[in-house]
Order: structure tokens, then C-alpha cells, then sequence
């Protein structure tokens, strides 16, 4: 195996399963597993702090989502008024900062702190606050109030919500999107475009005016549904030096995948590859590339490509990509360092 490589994963909803499944991410994935059900509700446990380490992960977007009453058939608390998903989020932000106080994670706000996770002699992970759904902000103007509370990146869309369109839920920004895009952009939010229907996604990066990701979305190409990027939508995002993390999720990488059978085995990382090379062919080099597996997001490892047992296998990723002939920058662009590049732009000092 090649020497490792720096790890950037977009996408892990952490709080939500430690505060909905009772999965402590400062476990193995094997430890939590031996404490759950041989049928665990969201699947079996991929993710754990030892996994991410030994796959030298040193970053993660770390996910503030709240579920909807009725929108999800996902365990947990849920929602139907704009104060009760503010209070949800509320305790998932709370949630990473008591998960901060473990000397092996921290949070990044800053460059600087972002400087230091990834050179620390030391392997330790740092966290990126990203909001899933922007229901928690009560009113647009709140925007920099979570800003303040360490929150860097904003997803308006899970499904619909009060600011726009979502998965299975086309339809436009609505006024108080219209207005969250200005406070974003006044506040220096990263816009997180996965998840948002395409009419709202369109209409975003036309008033949004800072740093834009997708940070867990595969393309249309391969599976023609609308929770993935069109080919104008990949185009538009890399027109804005943008970065698309590509979900580790069989549904997402397989057109039909459980409708054939939910085989893990009839999808590998040869499948992610097809994918990324999607992105590259439309945007001429490989530096709009990138991780963002959702590991445990509503799914387990039964669902994952089938080199995936844990998060600890996604080091072999790089040599997958070796293989399939991307050079050595572009592995490392890919495993990581595109991601470096936004969070370095984005980012305040």
C-alpha cells in the first residue's frame, strides 16, 4: 500500500447518531457494534475515532441535521416548528463542543486551527461544523448567531424546507432563502449546495456570494435521480472552483441498486471512480474531486462499496485511484487536499 494520505471526509452526521442511536463516535466501530442489535436501526456501524485515525482522516464535516416530523424514517427526535428545530440543533452544537474536550478532536473555525490539525505530529481529527437542513435558523437574520457559535458551512436542503427545494421536493428558494443567501454571504458561510433541488440551486449561486461545495452528492449521470448533480449543476459548480464530495452510499453510486438485489458486493470502489471521472471529464482536471462518504447517514456497511467494513478502509482508496490512473497529486487532491483548498479560502484567519 502507498504511504498514506491526508483524509478529508465532507460528510458525517455525528451528533445525530450519537444524540438519536446512542453511537459514541469516541468508540471503534467494532466496539459500538458489539453493543447493538444484529438488526441495528440506521444499519451496522461504520465509524468510529479509531477508524477515522487509522485511515489518517485528520478533517471532517461534521453535520447539524434535524429530521422532520413525517419527512424521515430515521430514528430520533424530530421537528414541525422552526423553534423545535432550533432547539435540536442547538443540542447538536452543544454535543460537539462536550465532544471537543477529548484531546484527539477539536473544532476548526479558523485557518489557523485548521494549520494545526493537519500538521500536528500528533493524528488527531478536526472538525468542520456544517448544518444540514437550515430549518434551525429561526429567522435569516440569526444566521450569524450560529456563525459565532462555530457553525462554517450551511446546506439550506435536506428535503424541503422553510428556505428552499429539496430531495424529492423540487420548487425555488423561497423569500426567506432568498434573504438567508445575503446573511450567508455578509456572515462568510460556505454554501453547501447537496440536497438543494435545482431550481434553488441555480437561483443560490446567482445571490450567493462566498466560497460554494457540494459536499455528498454523486452525479445524475450514473444515477438519474434529483438528490444527484446534473451535468449543468457539475459545470456550474466548477465555474466556482467548487468541490463535490462524492457519497459512499450503494443507492447513491448504483442506479437501482436495492431494487437489484442490495448486493454489496455489485458495487466497489470502481463504482465511486466512474463517478469521479464524470466530474473530471467535465471539468478538465481532478481538482473538483473529492470525499464525502456519509458514512452512518441513514445507512451501514451492508450499504457501502464492497471494499467498506469501516471508516479505516477508506485509506485504500488511494490506491484505487492509483490504479484507475489518476497521478499523485490528483490521489491527494482527491483523498484531501481539494478539500484543503476550500476550507483554506473559506475559512476566516
Amino acid at each position: 500500500m502507498s504511504a498514506p494520505y491526508l483524509i478529508v471526509d465532507a460528510h458525517e452526521d455525528l451528533a445525530y447518531n450519537a444524540l438519536s442511536l446512542g453511537r459514541d463516535p469516541r468508540l471503534s466501530a467494532k466496539q459500538i457494534r458489539t453493543r447493538e442489535p444484529d438488526h441495528p436501526k440506521g444499519g451496522i456501524a461504520t465509524v468510529g475515532l479509531d477508524d477515522f485515525l487509522a485511515a489518517n482522516m485528520r478533517v471532517i464535516f461534521a453535520t447539524i441535521y434535524v429530521s422532520p416530523a413525517g419527512g424521515s424514517n430515521t430514528p430520533g427526535k424530530t421537528y414541525k416548528t422552526a423553534e423545535e428545530a432550533n432547539a435540536l440543533g442547538q443540542e447538536q452544537l452543544a454535543y460537539y463542543a462536550l465532544l471537543a474536550g477529548d484531546p484527539r478532536i477539536s473544532l476548526i473555525t479558523t485557518r489557523a486551527d485548521l494549520q494545526r490539525v493537519v500538521e500536528s505530529t500528533t493524528p488527531r481529527i478536526g472538525l468542520v461544523l456544517l448544518m444540514e437542513g437550515a430549518d434551525p435558523i429561526i429567522e435569516p437574520r440569526d444566521a450569524p448567531m450560529w456563525y459565532e457559535g462555530g457553525v462554517r458551512i450551511i446546506g439550506p436542503a435536506w428535503s424541503q424546507t422553510r428556505y428552499c427545494g429539496g430531495t424529492g421536493k423540487p420548487g425555488p428558494l423561497t423569500e426567506l432563502g432568498k434573504e438567508l443567501m445575503h446573511e450567508m454571504s455578509r456572515a462568510g458561510f460556505i454554501l453547501d449546495t447537496s440536497h438543494m433541488a435545482e431550481e434553488s440551486f441555480f437561483q443560490a449561486l446567482d445571490l450567493f456570494e462566498g466560497t460554494v461545495i457540494a459536499s455528498h452528492s454523486n452525479t445524475r449521470k450514473y444515477v438519474p435521480t434529483d438528490r444527484q448533480l446534473s451535468d449543468e449543476m457539475i459545470k456550474a459548480l466548477v465555474k466556482r472552483d467548487a468541490v463535490i464530495g462524492a457519497v459512499f452510499f450503494n443507492q447513491f453510486l448504483k442506479y437501482q441498486w436495492r431494487q437489484n438485489g442490495a448486493d454489496k458486493k455489485a458495487v466497489t470502489f470502481a463504482t465511486v471512480i466512474e463517478h469521479m471521472k464524470h466530474i473530471c471529464d467535465l471539468a478538465g482536471d481532478a481538482t473538483h474531486c473529492g470525499i464525502g462518504t456519509d458514512f452512518d447517514g441513514g445507512f451501514g456497511m451492508e450499504a457501502t462499496p464492497d471494499e467498506i467494513d469501516t471508516a479505516a478502509d477508506l485509506s485504500k482508496f488511494a490506491d484505487a485511484l492509483s490504479g484507475a490512473g489518476f497521478v499523485d497529486d490528483q490521489v491527494r487532491g482527491i483523498m484531501g487536499g481539494n478539500w484543503l483548498r476550500i476550507l483554506e479560502r473559506g475559512l476566516p484567519e
